[in-house]
């Protein structure tokens, strides 16, 4: 009886030796040749395979019947699919059958990496979000070159990704998502075993030093050597790499009455990381302070610092807050990724008229772009993508900031520091005389900022910030509290940029369309017809169809997991227009300002979150628990 491998290298074997010949001839690395320069040869050489060749061969190797394929043919045309989509969708063929189909017709080799145990020094060389994100993973380092499998060889900013990080050639291999799910999990067991055997080793070291000092009163010389003994720097040092390879944005670290807990904040959920004993509090928490520059014996009131870490190449700037509990000092570290690169507005989930509306405001030369939503929802990551676009050597781009999360070459970013009266209203003052093309002010907080920001975008500045409202169309009546003349808000203000962001579903979940009683629940929060619209608008599905039709993803929970990995962002997009202008300077409530929005094209945060669930990225329920109308 033959195999899958069998059917599909037969005609392989018989004479499809064309696209092996051209793998082998360039090898298909990426070497020092700039990947956006290849783009084009790879893309037109390599990953394009003609339908007919696709259906020849499948016809070839007896996969599927020349009737189905017929029937698969026919739905690829009346949804403008692909033939090797349409035959996925009807179950005729498994997603990894047609990657190893393909993977043969490309000359690509295929690796199955299901039960093979990689070292953790290889494995590691991509970071677990990355990894887990794009589906691509390290499994076999050589002195020149890594190799990577993959379910998607065309994710070329991936591979690129990988290629700036490690500094050789990347050699792509295709594989299934049973050995991606595999690899996966040898990221948890690895840090979980080397996490749990440090404690069991550095804590009986840690409590005989408590004991040691006893209850006297520490000093600062005490609590710097303690802080400085080899156990307490390996125990921070594994907190941070474990944090970093996870993905967490937060770590919090909880004195407890007998214990301390530290636990991580990973796609905006907390989640249990560790228990440590309570005489580990004053050594973690003495370690912490003497790397963010903070007076250690100062317990009584809270402290802010900051400090950074290289891991696996990828700097992390870490923001420190340490805050006075009942039972100790609470300690609560921001993770902050210093590199934006890669990011497009695309990549963040702008997609339709919402991504025109921004490209637009970004060809002004003058105006606001802001940014709106409650601390976590990503907003200072929109503004830098923005600013990635903007960022060429013909503008002078300065910033004020507080703090400096990202670090962008060739941008000019300044940090407030409120402590010596350096505020953000003194930043911008200082700025405007430092002859900017375009400004970034990290957030409008206060009356003065907000008028200088109108004022800077009236004399000529593109003028970026964030603003802390629920809505784009709130940022209006708010902007308008802080004393913003609504003649000079109409005139400066382009675009208002709104979100939040979602859990998204793992790889590995369901799809179905919602009960009738799901349908009904919806319809009490959002208009049907409108939705069904926007839906078959963004091709989501066919002009004719109904909801029926509409399959929702649904979360398939594994073992140590929910059915949630990363997040994706849910936006609207507000658009200055005249019969907007005319509302504002009536003084409409921001109820009326959204309702003409919407009349304008806008799709609101929460239907684009019932878009987002349509397309199986996330699910209805997480969309409701986030966004609230």
């Amino acid at each position: 009886m033959m195999t899958l491998e069998d059917k599909i290298t037969r005609p392989h074997k018989e004479g499809c030796t064309q696209s092996k010949s051209r793998a082998e001839g360039t090898a298909f690395a990426l070497g020092p040749v700039r990947l956006w320069d290849i783009i084009s040869v790879i893309k037109s050489h390599y990953m394009y395979i003609e339908e007919g060749q696709l259906k020849n061969f499948i016809v070839d190797s007896g996969l599927v019947s020349k009737k189905d394929i017929a029937a698969a043919e026919a739905e690829a045309r009346s949804k403008k699919t692909s033939l090797g989509e349409a035959l996925v969708n009807k179950g005729r063929l498994s997603e990894d059958d047609l990657r190893k189909t393909q993977a043969y017709i490309l000359g690509i080799p295929f690796v199955d990496l299901k039960g093979q145990k990689i070292e953790f020094e290889v494995l590691s060389l991509i970071p677990e979000p990355i990894a887990r994100n794009h589906n691509i993973v390290a499994f076999k380092k050589n002195a020149d070159s890594l190799e990577v499998a993959m379910l998607d060889t065309d994710d070329l900013s991936a591979i690129e990704f990988v290629k700036k990080k490690v500094g050789i050639r990347i050699t792509p291999r295709l594989t299934d998502s049973e050995s991606i799910k595999s690899v996966l999990l040898q990221y948890q067991k690895s840090l979980k075993a080397e996490f749990g055997d440090l404690i069991k080793q550095e804590t009986a070291t840690l409590m005989a030093l408590s004991e040691e000092m006893g209850n006297k009163t520490a000093s600062s010389a005490d609590l710097k050597k303690l802080a400085e003994d080899l156990p307490v720097i390996r125990i921070v040092d594994t907190l941070l790499k474990h944090a970093i390879l996870q993905g967490a944005s937060d770590i919090h670290i909880e004195p407890g009455e007998k214990e301390l807990h530290v636990r991580y904040r990973i796609d905006g959920l907390l989640h249990d990381a560790m228990v440590l004993p309570k005489e580990a509090e004053t050594s973690v928490t003495a370690r912490i302070k003497v790397l963010s520059n903070l007076k250690l014996d100062e317990k009584r009131l809270p402290q802010d610092g900051r400090f950074k870490v290289e891991m696996n190449s990828e700097k992390v700037s870490l923001r420190v807050s340490i805050l006075p509990t009942f039972y100790g000092e609470k300690t609560v570290m921001r993770l902050l990724r210093e590199s934006v690169s890669g990011f497009t507005l695309e990549y963040l989930g702008f997609h339709g008229a919402a991504l025109e509306r921004i490209h637009d405001a970004t060809r002004l030369a003058t105006g606001m772009i802001l940014a709106t939503g409650p601390t976590g929802s990503g907003k200072s990551t929109t503004l830098y993508t923005v600013l990635d676009i903007l960022n060429t050597p013909d503008v002078n781009i300065s910033t004020v900031e507080d703090p400096v999360e990202y670090q962008m070459p060739r941008v000019n970013q300044t940090q407030v520091r409120p402590d010596i009266g350096f505020t953000f209203a003194t930043g911008l003052r200082s700025l405007v005389r430092q002859d900017p093309d375009i400004i970034m002010v990290g957030e409008i907080r206060d009356n003065e900022t907000a008028s200088l920001a109108v004022n800077a975008a009236l004399t000529g500045h593109l003028v970026l910030s964030t603003l802390h409202t629920n809505s784009a169309a709130g940022s209006i009546p708010r902007l308008l509290d802080m004393k913003i003349e609504p003649f000079l808000l109409v005139s400066t203000l382009s675009v208002v940029i709104g979100q939040r962001l979602v859990r998204k579903l793992a790889d590995s979940k369901d799809r179905r369309p919602l009960t009738k009683a799901e349908l009904g629940a919806l319809a009490k929060v959002v208009d049907l017809d409108r939705m069904l619209k926007i839906l078959k608008d963004e091709k989501v599905i066919g002009p004719k169809d109904d909801w029926n039709k509409v399959m929702f993803g649904t979360p398939k929970a594994a073992e140590g997991e929910d059915g949630y990995k990363g997040r994706v962002g849910l936006h609207e997009v507000l658009k200055m227009s005249p019969a907007i202008r005319e509302l504002i300077m009536k003084g409409a409530t921001s109820s009326e300002i959204e309702a003409q929005a919407k009349k304008e094209g806008m799709i609101t945060m929460l239907e684009d979150g019932i878009f987002v669930a349509a397309q199986g990225l996330t699910t209805i329920e997480e969309v409701l628990r986030v966004v609230s109308e």
